[in-house]
């Protein structure tokens, strides 16, 4: 949460979604049961530090301490509110004073709330424990929301991965030293994650589809999901197949990871500042890209997603539940979680942000890396994504990767090298652009940053030339000192 965020929502005030506590010295009591209303419905904000009318106190800042540790433990005890869950409180200065801000998720859960069931309503907290129709409705909106909450109770924790969840209490140090997964037991870990859950509706418990998911071995996420994979596809030269490819059908954790080195392949990461700091273009966009593409799909719907990097644009694709049509852009756009147990997940490992924060960032970055436009995000049955690349962009890309292979072994390099070179980058296409003006040996190879000529020679230019792709200027002089080499715009298209 930024300050001018923090600012707008203090300036709109209380309503469905915002919730405002004076907290000065200590927790005002009916705090935890706005948690539990939000938690319910649609999530929301929740400010400490500030009255009911918006005015500013602040919180003693002797008294901080106390009151970050107090909803630290509350959230996490399920004496209080009930399935606890782990929000770190933020720390704020507005206007000269310290607030706390609580940004909490709409849950795919029941919660409760010192025994009590809480709803939300524009007028405030609602108690509905005595309602029995409001309570059934409650509970088949969570359970028909959101499918990464079906429970299958033949799954055992032997089916998951002891590796990973290894893993995860080591990403959540990262991100949190005092992260309290990373003293828990697996079975403890994976009830405060929400990835072991109860129908009180059906009387099942079990892990969920989440859990098989993010933490599964491959043999049972593809049991439970035969037609569970993500797609990543390079379609440069080949457009009716592909030029490079990974099909992916694991673990979500380990899916991202795959997906990152399949951008960090065969996509450009252009030199950018940022503040006198070099950020990454590429990985900001592409993160945004790659978790929303595993975080908001629909699972139980049998659409592949696709990852697509193409000539000049890069297209991500995934089966959706919408909640609304059409493009989304930063001014009409209201967050709203898909999986919110798997996005809340991905935020305690570090590879998700606050919710809504991806489009920001795309809109941000996306026209800074592609020097044009902006990107395109349609919401539909299926959620489309729009990147746009440069084909500059793209030819620096593959000119670098060329010379990274070429430089491992410039003196030894073997048809079957050659071969493994040319599947990874086109080099025709490459010098059919940069030849569109006679160039000559030399002015080739610095381009390509190659050293070996003969390689060169025989198994580059010789091909080119013997193809008809390349001409050469003084034809009946093949070996002039003069001689240089030239492309037509139709040999781009050249077989």
């Amino acid at each position: 949460m930024i300050s001018e965020q923090l600012k707008n929502i203090i300036r709109d005030g209380e309503g469905l979604t915002v919730e405002f506590k004076e907290c000065r010295t200590q927790i005002n009591r009916d705090v935890y049961e706005t948690v539990c209303a939000f938690l319910n419905r649609n999530g929301g904000h929740i400010v400490l530090g500030v009255d009911d009318k918006g005015n500013i106190t602040g919180i003693d800042k002797d008294a901080l301490p106390q009151i970050k540790k107090d909803l630290v433990t509350a959230l996490n005890n399920p004496q209080k509110i009930n399935p606890p869950l782990y929000i770190s409180p933020e720390t704020l200065e507005l206007e000269g004073k310290t607030l706390l801000y609580l940004g909490i998720p709409e849950s795919s859960q029941v919660h409760r709330c010192n025994g009590k069931i809480f709803d939300r309503n524009e007028d405030g907290d609602l108690d509905i424990t005595n309602h029995p129709d409001a309570v059934a409705h409650l509970y088949i909106r969570k359970q028909s929301s959101f499918s990464e909450n079906r429970i299958y109770p033949y799954v055992k924790l032997e089916d998951l991965r002891s590796d990973l969840l290894q893993r995860v209490r080591k990403m959540v140090r990262a991100e949190n030293p005092d992260h309290p997964w990373g003293t828990l037991t697996d079975e403890e870990l994976l009830s405060s994650a929400k990835l072991y859950q109860r129908d009180y509706h059906t009387g099942k418990e079990g892990y969920t589809l989440a859990a098989i998911l993010l933490l599964g071995k491959d043999e049972v996420i593809q049991s439970v999901l035969p037609h569970f994979k993500t797609d990543a596809i390079l379609r440069r030269v080949n457009l009716d197949r592909y030029d490079d490819r990974d099909d992916i059908r694991t673990n979500l954790i380990e899916s991202y990871d795959r997906l990152m080195a399949f951008v960090a392949k065969h996509l450009p990461d252009p030199f950018y500042l940022e503040k006198d700091h070099r950020i990454s273009l590429r990985d900001l966009i592409f993160r945004e890209v790659v978790t929303n593409m595993l975080v908001h799909r629909e699972y139980i719907d049998h659409f592949p997603a696709k990852f697509v990097i193409g000539i000049d644009q890069v297209v991500a694709e995934n089966a959706n539940r919408p909640h609304g049509y059409g493009i989304i852009i930063p001014s009409n756009f209201t967050p709203y979680p898909k999986n919110p147990v798997i996005a809340s997940f991905f935020k305690e490992i570090g590879r998700a942000d606050e919710l809504g924060s991806g489009v920001r960032n795309l809109y941000k970055y996306t026209k800074i890396y592609s020097g044009r436009t902006d990107p395109q995000l349609i919401e539909e049955d299926i959620f489309r994504i729009y990147i746009p690349v440069p084909q500059e962009l793209i030819v620096q890309a593959a000119i670098q990767l060329t010379a990274q292979v070429t430089m491992q072994d410039t003196a030894q390099v073997t048809m079957q090298d050659t071969a493994q070179v040319t599947t990874q980058v086109d080099k025709r296409d490459i010098i059919i652009e940069f030849c569109k003006e006679p160039k000559t040996t030399s002015e080739i190879m610095e381009y390509l940053q190659l050293t070996h000529r003969e390689h060169f020679r025989k198994d580059i230019l010789k091909p080119l030339l013997e193809s008809g792709i390349l001409h050469m200027i003084i034809p009946e002089k093949p070996t002039s000192p003069k001689q240089k080499y030239y492309s037509n715009p139709k040999d781009s298209n050249h077989v």
